[in-house]
């Protein structure tokens, strides 16, 4: 038998928030499984598998409407747009880093200020 998990559960396994959830499920990425006799919503190992899939693009900076496209697209569209996200990311990191380094050179300079 398939392991079903309560609403608590799977946002304590997963990382994600009780409003994120029902944020995934508004937006039609993700529904419950059921519920169980006292009315709590269940998750099965497939829905918990697709929030965990949907937090990590997330994490990724894809928007849910990209989310929502990449969710059921065929592996090659998911391929290509990973790459393109992993180059954004690349440009956006020596962005960071040349902002950490101009971070630096000014507390280097406040600091020679100090009496």
């Amino acid at each position: 038998m398939e392991q079903m998990i309560t609403l608590h559960e799977l946002c304590d396994t997963v990382g994600v928030s009780r409003r994120a959830v029902q944020g995934y499920e508004k937006e039609g990425l993700v529904e419950a499984s059921d519920r169980n006799k006292f009315g709590y919503l269940l998750y099965d190992e497939k829905a918990q598998l697709r929030i965990a899939q949907i937090k990590l693009y997330q994490q990724f900076g894809f928007k849910v409407k990209e989310i929502k496209e990449l969710l059921d697209a065929p592996r090659a569209v998911v391929k290509a747009a990973l790459e393109d996200q992993v180059i954004h990311m690349e440009e956006e990191q020596v962005k960071i880093e040349a902002l950490i380094r101009r971070a630096y050179e000014l507390i280097d300079a406040l600091q020679k200020e100090e009496p």
